[in-house]
């Protein structure tokens, strides 16, 4: 396990941490195909390039802003590593921004040029990689902005409670998007177990639509195509955060089992009381050390941020 903590600054009213694994499980990973990055209030970053952690100076970056993501690379489709890296070699380019839509309009654009560059360099039969990718843009005292494609989550950990504020993008969503899947459905076939099909992903393109074939560009899921359940849950959007939560980026190989409500009903007790680090450090010991029924080996990735009890957004 690789653990990121002390190289880093985040400011008086941040605390972050990540760490990352080849994972757990009957037959465990060789590879670790996922990604994260944390670039902190100085532009110093940390990713992973060729599965270890590798820091760097983000040129001009503007002093105070925060940018932080999750990727988990898809090795079903090829390149799943590389996917993610390349994601991340990208993120590490991208300028700050400092709204929703400007957000979305970069890495929009720098989906579709990865996709481009991927699809002139592999053979015409071969299958498109891709790559989640669950991202917190946080500029200097607003609140944080967030671009969400995949089946990685966020959660939030407060009150005892865990509270997924992503949706994932699944054959579920997509059946419950056309009124063929009620709420509880949705609930039981995406939170109350794992399945490894996604219905969209960065680089990859999605297939939300009627035909559910590939399709290049990505669909930012909002109030106006998710069911009403779902509405207050869009992919793009500003995130309304409680000072002194635990806010947990993940990927999806922690809920790959037989019960991932009881997996993630742990964490609140694991993170209660802890700086990003310590439940970084909790949260994995507890998995790596009693990983749970019927888990299928993947890698597991988190991000923890920890906004400090003083942290104020300007009319929050």
């Amino acid at each position: 396990m690789h653990l990121i903590k002390d190289e880093l600054d985040f400011g008086p009213w941040l605390d972050a941490a990540a760490g990352t694994s080849v994972g757990a499980g009957p037959l465990p990973r060789r590879e670790n195909q996922d990604n994260f990055l944390l670039i902190d209030a100085s532009g110093h970053a940390v990713c992973l390039s060729r599965q270890m952690p590798l820091h760097c100076q983000v040129p001009g970056w503007p002093p105070g802003h925060v940018r932080a993501a999750v990727l988990d690379g898809m090795g079903g489709h090829g390149h799943g590593r590389e996917a993610a890296e390349a994601a991340v070699q990208g993120l590490l380019a991208m300028p700050a921004c400092l709204d929703a839509a400007s957000l979305a309009a970069s890495l929009d654009e720098l989906h579709t040029r990865l996709q481009d560059s991927f699809a002139q360099a592999a053979p015409a039969q071969a299958r498109p990689p891709g790559t989640t990718l669950t991202l917190l843009e946080v500029p200097p005292g607003e609140a944080p902005l967030l671009y969400h494609v995949g089946d990685s989550r966020l959660y939030e950990i407060a009150d005892g409670v865990a509270t997924i504020l992503t949706v994932d993008h699944v054959p579920a969503t997509v059946y419950a998007m056309r009124g063929a899947l009620d709420e509880a459905r949705w609930r039981a076939a995406v939170h109350g177990q794992h399945h490894p099909q996604i219905a969209q992903a960065f680089i990859l393109g999605n297939a939300i639509g009627d035909s559910l074939q590939l399709d290049k560009p990505l669909r930012g899921l909002d109030a106006a195509t998710l069911p009403p359940f779902l509405a207050h849950l869009a992919d793009r959007r500003v995130l309304r955060v409680r000072p002194g939560a635990h806010y947990l980026l993940a990927s999806d190989g922690f809920w790959a089992c037989d019960d991932p409500l009881t997996l993630t009903g742990r964490w609140p007790a694991l993170c209660a009381g802890k700086t990003a680090a310590q439940a970084i450090s909790a949260l994995f010991d507890d998995f790596l050390s009693q990983p749970p029924k019927g888990l299928h080996s993947d890698n597991i990735t988190m991000l923890a941020l920890r906004f400090d009890a003083a942290f104020t957004v300007p009319g929050g």
